[in-house]
């Protein structure tokens, strides 16, 4: 709360502006007694907050801004959560003119279908947003450098973010941004080829133990020697994405089985150099857990994606298969992904053995 009122008496003030209709005596329609209003003008901050944050509609909100001063700063005290994907030009002179009224933002999402951000936008996004922790830049393809040295200076409690498709950033920028913010736990990579070197994943891998999803789709300057150091730096990986990494081996996933305990979901798409060898150590790891060497892990890996990678046999990958149940070739709930395998046809999930248990799994699953 901004001004101390209680709770009660900004709900009466909220029923007598959302019933339709009050009756002579006072009277709300609930029964209660409300309020009288004389303007605008006399309304609570929180109260401002509370109208806006039911109309569900981001451009709502950034109009009402600009209202009037007691708008303005009610939405620059309570507004955490703000999205311009719905921007299909001027994105950029539009966060410029907005920053400095969302003071209080910790998620914003500038993703974007055309190129419109540049570093200008980004800059004062970092100079007025202190607090904000989950960040959308994918496909900005104009930004540079400049942005990423910003964000590390103005947003160091960052905790998720996606520069997917932002192709100009360096290692070097990213390198810099990892060492201020260091409570990332999700980050979106994918596509970035010069940022994704060996060189920064080592940086992630020293300041970012926290990290738990890291997408490196299509890096493809990435080796075994960058996720060794994140497999070692980041225990906690959850989920980690290595599609078009063309030049990592066994070497990466044998280092992420025996390192990342709780890894749920991996992307192996054409990653033509992993072999059985891989498999073999994602299996085994399910065992070690089981005799107690690492924490108790529930599901283990639930998605798997060996697509294109051509040189697996059937029994390697069935063997992680049977050690992770949650891992599923059945179309219903299709979990390990071995398009593009033709050799791989035979393998199967326990729900092609048992499918009474598939139906009643699924069915399950549908009543939540």
């Amino acid at each position: 709360m901004v001004s101390g009122r209680p709770n009660g008496e900004l709900d009466a003030w909220f029923r007598s502006l959302m019933v339709t209709s009050i009756s002579e005596k006072g009277q709300a329609g609930s029964g209660g007694p409300v309020p009288t209003l004389s303007g605008w003008k006399d309304l609570p901050m929180e109260l401002l907050v509370r109208i806006i944050s039911t109309v569900g509609d981001d451009r709502m909100v950034i109009v009402a801004s600009g209202v009037c001063t007691g708008w303005r700063d009610a939405l620059g005290w309570g507004a955490t959560n703000l999205s311009l994907t719905w921007c299909k030009q001027s994105m950029n002179n539009l966060m410029i003119s907005l920053a400095h009224k969302f003071t209080k933002l910790q998620v914003l999402t500038l993703r974007q279908n055309k190129p419109q951000l540049e570093d200008s936008a980004v800059e004062v996004v970092a100079n007025y947003c202190h607090d904000l922790r989950e960040l959308d830049l994918s496909r900005s393809f104009r930004l540079s450098d400049r942005s990423l040295y910003a964000l590390a200076h103005g947003c160091p409690r960052l905790t998720r973010l996606n520069i997917s498709g932002c192709s100009n950033f360096s290692d070097t920028a990213l390198i810099y941004l990892t060492c201020r913010c260091k409570n990332l736990k999700c980050l979106n990579l994918c596509g970035c080829v010069k940022a994704a070197t060996d060189r920064a994943l080592q940086a992630i891998a020293l300041n970012c133990g926290q990290l738990q999803s890291l997408n490196l789709g299509w890096c493809d300057v990435v080796t075994d020697k960058g996720v060794t150091s994140l497999a070692s730096g980041c225990p906690d990986l959850r989920a980690v994405d290595l599609c078009g990494c063309v030049l990592i081996t066994d070497e990466s996933v044998v280092a992420l089985a025996n390192g990342c305990p709780h890894l749920r979901s991996l992307g192996l798409y054409y990653c033509q150099n992993i072999t059985d060898r891989a498999m073999y150590s994602l299996a085994n790891s399910r065992v070690k857990s089981k005799r107690g060497r690492w924490d108790a892990v529930k599901d283990g890996l639930a998605n798997l994606n060996i697509s294109q990678c051509t040189a697996l046999t059937p029994p390697a990958v069935q063997a992680v298969c049977d050690s992770f149940p949650a891992l599923h070739t059945c179309p219903e709930r299709h979990s390990l992904i071995i398009s593009g395998c033709l050799s791989l046809t035979s393998v199967h999930c326990a729900c092609a053995l048992h499918p009474h248990r598939a139906g009643r799994a699924l069915m399950a699953n549908h009543a939540y």
